[in-house]
């Protein structure tokens, strides 16, 4: 299975202690050049960078159509690391593209992509068995207290879901 991700479902995912959950899920996780960029050049986020410089499921890939990167950024506004992350994921024709930002899972799905957020992995993690409801709610909460976009619709979905 190939799985391509963006930076916000890392970020999401590091907040709420279950960055783990990617590799129980999924195995490995590719990254773009971007992506890696965007994770580690912060030094506000030392802690987390390091987190992802050290994780061995996590592995960083180039881009090989720049060309089609710089057209999706003009055309869509979309930063470098979605542009990278949309692009790299149709060229390789992966399973699942992880992105939680609006605008870049609009493009990715009209271009026909597979995209799960945080919240979707988290659900899928409750759904195979590696989390509880309990686990799920505390990740839920931490997301939010680390100011993790996440709509009051979208957080009682999710705490509903693990409670139906």
């Amino acid at each position: 299975m190939i799985v391509v991700s963006d930076s916000g479902p890392l970020i999401s995912l590091m907040k709420a202690a279950r960055l783990d959950l990617l590799r129980d899920l999924y195995g490995e996780i590719r990254i773009p050049e971007a992506v890696y960029a965007e994770l580690t050049g912060n030094e506000r986020y030392a802690d987390e960078a390091e987190l992802i410089r050290s994780c061995s499921f996590v592995r960083v890939v180039a881009v090989r159509e720049r060309k089609a990167v710089d057209i999706l950024r003009r055309a869509s506004g979309l930063d470098l690391g979605e542009s990278e992350a949309i692009v790299y994921a149709d060229d390789v024709k992966a399973d699942i593209l992880l992105m939680e930002e609006d605008a870049g899972r609009r493009v990715a799905k009209a271009m026909g992509l597979r995209v799960r957020g945080s919240i979707g992995i988290l659900l899928l993690g409750f759904d195979k068995g590696s989390l509880s409801a309990q686990e799920v709610e505390d990740s839920l909460d931490r997301m939010k207290t680390a100011q993790r976009r996440i709509s009051e619709e979208l957080y009682r979905y999710a705490r509903d879901y693990v409670h139906r």
